[in-house]
This record gives structure tokens, C-alpha cells and sequence, in this order.
């Protein structure tokens, strides 16, 4: 699905140049759920924005679905970004002024879906989120996870092949954290494929495999023995 070989990234200014990210090799499968960590500054953002189509690469190769994105004009990026790829946001980036309903079917007008397609999909979504009593609500009204909930809903309205996911529990409580990452093991057990950036090393535990990463390199990739009960019995220490 997604391969990646000695990818870069240079941001170069008048008096400086940058190695944001040195010869990235990477390979992710249809229905893998993986996770990135490692320091501010690591590169783990800047990777997740070129695998997301909203930054372009400085060298090497870049495959989404066969087809090789390093080089490949803008319309064609945001057409692939469009059709392939949902994005969950650490802030959520809820557009305040439009109901819960309105900001989850966005993505579908963008798409240009008829109209009565678009209700059936948004109530589709939000029964299986557990939101539809929260459609005719705005964002403000929403606790964190409630919010968080709305912008997943989002990401999965137009039937990605790839979640990424940035800080998904970064403003979060624990509470509310573990739920959003139930959900994600939850969709992940369904077939999604998922890609996400994160600090906490629980939240990675939820994944089938954590890349670690530092100064623009990947230092490690190991395997994990999940164990969504850990929360719970922390919680009951």
C-alpha cells in the first residue's frame, strides 16, 4: 500500500540547510497499524505530511498504491489525497460555525456527492460512533472526545484506504484518550490501515508495530504484544 525508499526531505533557507529527513525506507501493508515516535524535531511529523500528500519530498521515492508520488504535479497529489487518505488531527480542526453534522459531511461535498447520499453516509458513520444524538450539536458543545469523535467520523466519511492520524489523544485526557484509541484498534480490527504519530508510549502499544525515530532517521522498528486492558489496570492500581 504504502512504500517508501530512501526518501529526504531538505528545507533549505538563504543561510541555512536542513535534514529534516535522511533516507527513509519503509514499507506499509494493506490492514497494518503502525506507529511513529520519537522527539520533537525527530521528523516523524514531517514524514506522516509527505505520506499524507500535504508537503512534498526533496528526494528518493515515495509509492502510494503503485503510484509514485515524489515529483507528481499538485492536482494529481490532492486527487489521490482525496480519493485515498483521511486525516485525524490533534486539535481536531473542527470548523466551529457548522454543526457536528455539517463538518462530517464536508469531505463529501467536497466529492461532489449527491445530497441524499451524503445523510445516509453521516448517519451511517455517526450510529457506528456513537454521535448520531450529537449531529445537530456545534463543536463547542462537546467534550474532547465527543470532538474527537466528530473529526474520525470525518476522516472515515469517504472511505479511505489510510488513516493517519497525528496526536490523536494529545489534547485529551486519559479517559477520553483511551477511548479514541479503543476506537482506532477497534476500526484497525476491521480492516483499516493506520499510520499514526504520537509521544506516548501507550498509545503505541495499541499498534501492531512502533517505529522509532530521531534527527530524521529511523532508529528502530520493533513489534508489540498488545494489551488494551493495560489502562484499566492502571487504573485499578
Amino acid at each position: 500500500m504504502i512504500k517508501i525508499e530512501k526518501l529526504s526531505k531538505v528545507f533549505r533557507t538563504e543561510e541555512i540547510e536542513t535534514n529534516a529527513l535522511s533516507e527513509i525506507t519503509l514499507t506499509i501493508n494493506q490492514g497494518d497499524f503502525v506507529s511513529i515516535m520519537g522527539p520533537s524535531g525527530s521528523g516523524k511529523s514531517t514524514l506522516l505530511n509527505i505520506i499524507g500528500l500535504l508537503d512534498s519530498a526533496s528526494g528518493g521515492s515515495y509509492q502510494l498504491l503503485n503510484q509514485e508520488m515524489v515529483g507528481t504535479k499538485e492536482k494529481a497529489k490532492s486527487k489521490a489525497r482525496k480519493e485515498n487518505i483521511g486525516f485525524i488531527f490533534q486539535n481536531f480542526n473542527l470548523i466551529d460555525e457548522l454543526s457536528v453534522f455539517d463538518n462530517i459531511e464536508l469531505p463529501l461535498i467536497y466529492n461532489n456527492v449527491a445530497a441524499f447520499e451524503r445523510k445516509k453516509k453521516v448517519m451511517k458513520i455517526a450510529n457506528k460512533l456513537g454521535i448520531s444524538h450529537r449531529l445537530k450539536h456545534y463543536p463547542q458543545q462537546l467534550s474532547g472526545g465527543q470532538q474527537q469523535r466528530v473529526a474520525v467520523a470525518r476522516a472515515l466519511i469517504n472511505d479511505p484506504k489510510i488513516i493517519l492520524a497525528d496526536e490523536p489523544t494529545g489534547n485529551l485526557d486519559s479517559k477520553n484518550g483511551n477511548e479514541v484509541m479503543e476506537l482506532l484498534t477497534d476500526l484497525h480490527a476491521n480492516g483499516a490501515t493506520i499510520l499514526m504519530v504520537t509521544h506516548s508510549e501507550y498509545d503505541a502499544s495499541f499498534s501492531q508495530k512502533t517505529i522509532v525515530m530521531k534527527d530524521g532517521i529511523v532508529l528502530s522498528e520493533k513489534t508489540n504484544n498488545r494489551n488494551v486492558n493495560v489502562f484499566a489496570a492502571n487504573l485499578n492500581n
